[in-house]
């Protein structure tokens, strides 16, 4: 059943290795999707899941290994995550990153999960890297969505998606109205942990608008079925013309 989740975008500049030597002071724009993302992560792990599932497109469905290493050579950014030959792709590299910065490891899980508040320390739970098709129908994520909520009593998602991307090809900083409005309409879904609006996203903008999280958002729309959800929007930033997205959905009363 899901618990939680966390929406982030997965771009190779979220990690501060890109940006060498000046790598202490990173944008200030992106500094703040970072640090959204943070706070999204550790909510997963406060929530005390069995499992979390990071969920990202890619060019296939495929499910990898907790211990699947992920490398971001090929954008000219010299970091590796995991050991062994790099596997994973963008959106899975990164959200390993996100977890590993929050102290979630691959590592087995503990043998049991602790109380709340001052309580002993809980279980680590167990860690899946799932690919989910970039291009898939959306009947296919939602069906992904509910077969993932259904491995482990506690599941929480870390969801990663990049929205509109479609500025960044056009004249820079000329206004794009199609993917404002689509970019804010997905904000609000996720705003309002609205499952139902996520799944009728059309698949057919993925290429017009250059969407990236369609999928994914998606594969959480499944997950969430059924269940009654709080959102918040974390941040909402549009650095080089592509809109990044961070939320946090969470049980009503988890806080």
């Amino acid at each position: 059943m899901l618990i939680a989740a966390a929406v982030c975008p997965h771009p190779p500049l979220l990690i501060p290795a890109a940006f060498g030597a000046a790598a202490s002071d990173p944008p200030p724009t992106l500094s703040a999707v970072g640090d959204a993302c943070a706070v999204a992560v550790r909510a997963l792990a406060a929530a005390e899941p069995d499992l979390i599932a990071v969920v990202g497109g890619g060019p296939a469905d495929r499910e990898y290994e907790a211990d699947a290493a992920g490398s971001l050579g090929e954008f000219g950014v010299p970091v590796t995550v995991g050991e062994g030959e790099p596997v994973l792709p963008l959106s899975l590299t990164v959200g390993r990153w996100l977890l590993g910065q929050a102290g979630i490891g691959a590592g087995p899980a503990g043998p049991g999960r602790g109380q709340r508040g001052n309580g002993p320390p809980g279980r680590r739970p167990q860690v899946l890297l799932q690919a989910v098709d970039q291009r898939a129908p959306a009947g296919d994520c939602l069906k992904l969505g509910i077969l993932t909520a259904e491995r482990a009593p506690r599941v929480a998602l870390l969801v990663m998606g990049d929205a509109s991307a479609r500025r960044a090809r056009d004249t820079p900083g000329a206004p794009d109205p199609q993917a404002q409005d689509y970019d804010d309409e997905v904000a609000e879904a996720l705003t309002a942990a609205d499952a139902r609006w996520l799944g009728r996203l059309d698949p057919a903008l993925d290429d017009e608008l250059m969407v990236a999280g369609r999928a994914a958002w998606q594969v959480l729309a499944g997950a969430a079925a059924g269940t009654r959800m709080h959102g918040r929007l974390l941040c909402m930033a549009n650095p080089y013309g592509v809109t990044y997205l961070v939320a946090s959905w969470e049980e009503p009363g988890a806080d």
